[in-house]
């Protein structure tokens, strides 16, 4: 396997269903697999795909929103302009709502992406469509002092990457080879619609077991553990694990099973 050792970096603001308690033994399982090409169909803030230190011949990410692609786009190739929108940003609850209220639209490519990477770090949660997150004991979450460093490891490990805002099927019929690993991280069954009106449902779950069991290359794909995901991908390899999440469904305690689904059987990581 042709890898080229580049660094990890930190996610560079939550993200609801952001794998951080999963992303180490999924790691492990991506660098245990030969591939020449790796590809996210649903990259969201890129909590697997930034913290992998090995890069091979070719990436692609992908996420139907748009405003996270146009953000890994922005800090890839503008990243000095992007950094000077940010400069005089403050924390502000008035400031929150206020970009909040305001239709990405309107605005240019870099104000849209200092939007919405402000929105994503300033919301509880990582939900924009929740409230303003803040803590008596802990400082703001927008201080570039902290979040510099953090947007500068995120540009260097952006290098080279392809990215795609398509439907997941799209990217997986496109990008699919032989030596294709796909990771994808789909909604939770059960939280199809978290992430916005008509991007996901539950149908979807169904056709991607069966899209994923015609490609030529490899799969993981990380899910909540439901008896209809377990039906639905029955004939995979399917692993389970034991998680306890800091930010838990009301009437739960936390904790929760997630499935790893491959079509292979994991090893230990190479590197």
């Amino acid at each position: 396997m042709t890898t080229t050792y580049v660094g990890a970096a930190a996610p560079v603001a939550p993200w609801l269903g952001g794998k951080k308690a999963l992303a180490k033994t999924l790691i492990e399982r991506i660098e245990g697999v030969e591939h020449k090409s790796y590809v996210e169909p649903f990259v969201g803030m890129g909590g697997v795909f930034l913290r992998r230190a090995y890069r091979p011949e070719s990436e692609v990410i992908n996420d139907f929103n748009g405003e996270i692609i146009n953000l890994f786009r922005i800090l890839q190739r503008h990243y000095p302009q992007f950094m000077d929108c940010l400069k005089f940003q403050i924390s502000s609850r008035r400031e929150f709502e206020r970009l909040r209220s305001i239709d990405p639209s309107t605005l240019t490519d870099l104000e849209r992406a200092a939007r919405f990477l402000y929105l994503q770090r300033q919301a509880f949660g990582g939900q924009v469509r929740g409230v303003f997150g803040v803590a008596a004991a802990r400082s703001s979450r927008f201080d570039l002092t902290r979040l510099g460093p953090i947007l500068e490891e995120a540009h260097e490990r952006l290098a080279g990457v392809v990215f795609e805002s398509l439907d997941w099927k799209d990217v997986v019929e496109r990008y699919d080879t032989p030596g294709t690993l796909f990771y994808l991280d789909p909604p939770y069954f059960g939280g199809e619609k978290d992430y916005g009106k008509d991007m996901f449902d539950r149908q979807q779950y169904k056709t991607m077991a069966e899209t994923l069991g015609k490609i030529k290359g490899k799969f993981l794909l990380s899910i909540n553990d439901k008896p209809e995901i377990r039906e639905w991908f029955d004939g995979f390899y399917i692993d389970e694990v034991r998680l306890k999440y800091t930010i838990s469904q009301k009437g739960t305690d936390g904790k929760a099973s997630e499935l790893i689904i491959s079509n292979w059987k994991a090893v230990a990581g190479l590197f």
